[in-house]
This record gives structure tokens, C-alpha cells and sequence, in this order.
């Protein structure tokens, strides 16, 4: 499968798939909790099945606003 990372610079990898969307974070080292995945506009769930030819891409989530 392709990962396409945004966090915050443009990344490409390739993984062996299929992965879920929790393997998918482990393999590449990433916290969980500070991400948005997603397929072709979805967002995935932790529990999501990535096939090898999909492309799933991981959004750093960011919070902010004015104050």
C-alpha cells in the first residue's frame, strides 16, 4: 500500500499489505492519538482494513484557534 504522510511534510512509504489502520500506525512509529487517516476523503477507524493497493494517507491533527 501507499502512506501518504502529512505530518507536517510530504512523505511517501510503501507497506505490504493488507494492515489495519492500527498496524499501519505501529509499522510507522506513529502516535495514534495525534493523527487523521484516511481513503479517498474517508476517515478511517483504528480497526479499518488497508489493502496492499490502496492509498491511505496520515494528517498530523492540529488544534488551535483564536483566543
Amino acid at each position: 500500500m501507499k502512506v501518504v504522510l502529512r505530518t507536517p511534510q510530504k512523505e511517501i512509504r510503501e507497506l505490504a499489505g493488507p494492515l489495519t489502520v492500527a498496524e499501519v500506525l505501529a509499522a510507522l512509529e506513529i502516535d495514534p492519538d495525534g493523527v487523521i487517516v484516511a481513503r479517498g476523503g474517508e476517515l478511517l477507524t483504528a480497526d479499518a482494513l488497508v489493502r496492499d493497493e490502496e492509498t491511505v494517507e496520515i494528517i498530523r491533527a492540529i488544534s488551535g484557534g483564536s483566543g
